[in-house]
């Protein structure tokens, strides 16, 4: 199966769970294809879905594409650009045949030839440096992907479904790159994606509980880690203080987290920077925090990408379907009580390109 052909059963699917066929769809925004069709990918997609869309757009984002695309739907709707946008990412994943394109930026340049190359190395130097600067301990960030993989016990879709693991296990699995061993680090496959946004009027006559966008908020400060602000405070703590004030919500109003978790660390670092623990207090939080359905805050029921894969950029658009399915009552077998508050954050990069958003069940 082809990534076009993977993005067609994610759109199909979006489409018919809103109740809507392809000609009530008139805005279209897709993720970049790297390798498969570099130009005038919005074009292909649509005519290959059957589309004619009045408004088409790529959001390049990294792992932030899903929600950044959701914000960026509702602002071409409010524009009158267009009435019903479907929001969808994919990728096929062959191991042997990775797509690739030529890349020459300053990071291949100045950061590359040095040895600084891969998400491995630039997320365990973040690792390291919140352990030199707040103390966080190996089984303090261990805890991330045990507890994810608990709620992923909930979750048959999730690629690690049935297979629990303690913190010895993840502490005793292959060192991949100092502090970060193998059971802390996402594992790449296939999937898709998608949402469907449109306005509130219209929402009203599809056959779910509409879920609304109450708040929103971006930042991208660097693209190679050399050049990040901070490696402790990443860009999304002013992107989720954004999305708060928009949203006129507080941290302590929240009903879920569903929080992009590439790495053990970035669950610790975005516990910070969105207000629920103290900055440098995410590695003990994590150790006392229940992420099961059933605690006051529940963290990525579905098990995260740590338990579900990241399907490439549809795997941050995971969150975003997440916490629509909790927020309607529609996460079957894994159903939070009465949410009606969620936190989602996409993150690209290394903690570079960020957004948060604030969904909810009712307007207000």
């Amino acid at each position: 199966m082809t990534s076009l052909e993977m993005i067609a059963r994610a759109a199909r699917g979006a489409t018919f769970d809103a109740g809507l066929t392809p000609q009530d769809i008139d805005g279209l925004i897709i993720g970049p294809q790297v390798g498969e069709t570099p130009q005038h990918a919005p074009a292909a997609l649509a005519e290959y879905l059957g589309l004619q869309p009045r408004f088409a757009d790529i959001v390049d984002l990294g792992g932030a594409c899903g929600p950044g695309m959701v914000w960026r739907a509702a602002a071409a709707i409010a524009a009158g650009m267009a009435d019903t946008v479907l929001c969808v990412l994919g990728n096929a994943r062959d191991p042997e045949r990775l797509p690739r394109s030529p890349n020459r930026n300053p990071i291949r340049e100045f950061d590359v030839p040095y040895g600084a190359s891969g998400a491995n190395q630039a997320y365990a130097m973040v690792a390291q440096a919140h352990m030199a600067e707040f103390g966080t301990t190996p089984e303090q960030l261990a805890q991330v992907p045990v507890k994810q993989r608990q709620n992923a016990m909930l979750n048959p879709n999730a690629v690690f479904h049935g297979k629990e693991i303690t913190v010895d296990d993840v502490l005793s699995s292959p060192m991949v790159m100092s502090p970060l061993h193998l059971l802390e680090v996402v594992m790449p496959c296939g999937g898709g994606a998608a949402v469907v946004v449109t306005s509130s009027d219209r929402a009203h006559d599809t056959p779910h509980d509409p879920v609304y966008l109450l708040g929103a908020g971006e930042m991208v400060t660097h693209r190679a880690l050399s050049q990040a602000p901070r490696l402790t405070t990443s860009p999304l703590a002013p992107a989720i203080e954004q999305a708060y004030r928009m949203a006129a919500v507080r941290t302590d109003e929240l009903d879920l987290l569903s929080i992009y978790d590439c790495y053990s660390i970035v669950v610790a670092e975005t516990v910070e920077d969105a207000g629920v623990c103290a900055k440098g207090e995410g590695g003990p939080w994590i150790e006392q925090a229940d992420f099961s359905i059933t605690s006051d805050l529940p963290i990525n029921p579905h098990g995260g990408q740590l338990s579900t894969g990241q399907s490439d950029l549809a795997g941050g658009m995971g969150h975003v379907v997440e916490a629509v399915l909790q927020l309607r009552g529609d996460a079957i077998g894994r159903q939070i009580d009465d949410p009606e508050l969620a936190l989602v954050t996409g993150n690209g990069a290394t903690l570079s390109e960020e957004v948060a958003l604030i969904l909810g069940n009712s307007p207000s």
